[in-house]
């Protein structure tokens, strides 16, 4: 076995690139996710060592300090952050020119033959779904005989392997926890809506939603959403506990954890037994019953991507949602006591200033406890993508989606409404939602009944301030 480094690279300062990450972008709080997708390999690999530079505030000199060691190391990059991770890979060969390295995440499994010409220090990409690809890299297996590889020949020319099968079984993969455990500080972890500290994990890939943005089932984890069993994902929460005793919530990253309601309840009443809180990622149309097994089993949270208010824009990016169905199941939630992150795209295909306004119309209405609104990101190998090039919606200039502090830009622009006007539209969205009576009375009040919690929410505050100016900044 190789001896192996994984490495989520040092980038902009605050970058939040991990796999957990809807967005590679730095966030108006400052927020980190959990490399839960290098963490998986990791965790095929004996002896090998997860460095997750960002959330650990590790730079470069301090990564070249440990990598004469390593004869493998594998990189997880995205698009906004591939010539900055590019850099560090030749900085690593510099140190160690016997290193072998090889990128995954999304951006190299929909452009691998592009990533590496780019990349000159790139030895090779595993495309897909990497876990196993990665495991037999490291087993120092010829590489023409892994599938799902792409790598440079000893001529320099750029051979493709056929690709690897889709995982089915899902339990076959270890514990991610138990690299957590190993190698990172969870207290690193922190996401403005989760209780602190907490664990994510996936219970499952794949999500059976066609959503035209969506990163993740476009390029890795498909539309058929493969699951663990619900003993396998009690056996690692029950551990977890064990390992973590400081955490205060477990949050399921699976695209749509929902996608299956049987399973759901399923894992909710092995978790009611371990007495933990949890939350997860759902669409807005699970049924009020399922919604009272789930909160009877812990369930605190749920990140729900509404996206649009427009139902003609929902239409348009193939959601499979509608308006009066979310508003209901929202009503359930807030009836229930579970509480919403609700999430926000501005800048999708038939976005108008009209439309914008009834978006922002319909979240205050509906009323989620928290929310995040982001701009329509255009990633490579999603419909999207496809759907900007062919119209010349996309602005080449910002197609690293970007800019150079790590803050999402508007990449997207259409013939009634530039890209900076949907830039600034972000910024009504937010003091529109956020700056009313009610909803600044129901923060004071949270804050007032709990100490930590006015620390917290004066720290964000400070946070989503600087954010706004420096999104002036860019603006400008």
């Amino acid at each position: 076995m190789m001896k192996t480094l994984f490495l989520h690279p040092p980038s902009f300062d605050g970058f939040d690139g991990g796999a957990g990450a809807r967005y590679q972008a730095k966030r108006e709080i400052k927020s980190f996710w959990y490399p839960t997708w290098l963490a998986q390999p990791a965790a095929l690999v004996p002896g090998s060592k997860l460095i997750d530079a960002p959330p650990a505030r590790i730079g470069l000199p301090e990564v070249l300090a440990q990598i004469g060691d390593y004869e493998l190391c594998v990189m997880h990059t995205s698009t906004p952050s591939f010539a900055s991770d590019v850099k560090v890979a030749q900085a690593l060969k510099d140190t160690n020119p016997r290193l072998k390295i090889g990128f995954v995440g999304a951006k190299v499994a929909v452009q691998p033959e592009e990533s590496l010409r780019q990349g000159a220090p790139i030895d090779f990409v595993a495309r897909n779904e990497f876990d196993f690809t990665i495991k037999e890299v490291a087993e120092g297996r010829e590489l023409a005989s892994i599938d799902g590889l792409s790598y440079r020949g000893a001529d320099g020319t750029i051979i493709h392997n056929k690709d690897r099968a889709v995982l089915e079984d899902m339990d076959q993969l270890p514990f991610v926890t138990d690299v957590y455990k190993r190698d990172l500080r969870i207290e690193d972890y922190f996401i403005g809506y989760l209780m602190h500290p907490y664990i994510s994990l996936y219970t499952g890939r794949g999500c059976k939603s066609h959503c035209t943005f969506c990163l993740w089932p476009q390029t890795v984890g498909g539309h058929r959403y493969r699951v663990r069993s619900p003993e396998h994902v009690a056996e690692e929460i029950r551990l977890a506990k064990k390992q973590f005793p400081q955490v205060k919530e477990f949050f399921f990253d699976d695209d749509t954890f929902t996608d299956n309601l049987p399973r759901a309840e399923a894992i909710a009443r092995e978790l009611g037994k371990l007495g933990v809180t949890w939350s997860c990622n759902a669409k807005a149309n699970v049924p009020r019953a399922t919604l009272k097994v789930l909160k009877d089993n812990g369930l605190r949270l749920l990140l729900v991507g509404y996206e649009s208010g427009n139902q003609q824009i929902l239409h348009n990016i193939k959601k499979g949602m509608r308006i009066e169905v979310a508003r209901q199941f929202t009503k359930d939630c807030h009836d229930l006591g579970i509480k919403i992150h609700g999430t926000f795209i501005l800048g999708l295909p038939g976005e108008t200033r009209e439309t914008i306004e009834e978006t922002i119309r319909f979240a205050t209405e509906i009323n989620p406890n928290t929310l995040q609104v982001s701009l329509a990101a255009p990633y490579p190998g999603t419909f999207l993508y496809k759907q900007a090039v062919e119209n010349d919606w996309l602005d080449a200039a910002h197609a690293e989606l970007v800019d150079d502090h790590g803050i999402q830009i508007a990449p997207l622009h259409y013939p009634h409404l530039s890209h900076t006007e949907i830039f600034d539209s972000v910024e009504v969205f937010y003091r529109r939602f956020y700056f009313r009576a009610p909803k600044i009375a129901a923060i004071v009040s949270e804050m007032v009944r709990s100490p930590t919690m006015m620390k917290r929410r004066l720290r964000e505050g400070v946070e989503f301030f600087q954010f706004l100016r420096e999104r002036h900044r860019e603006a400008a």
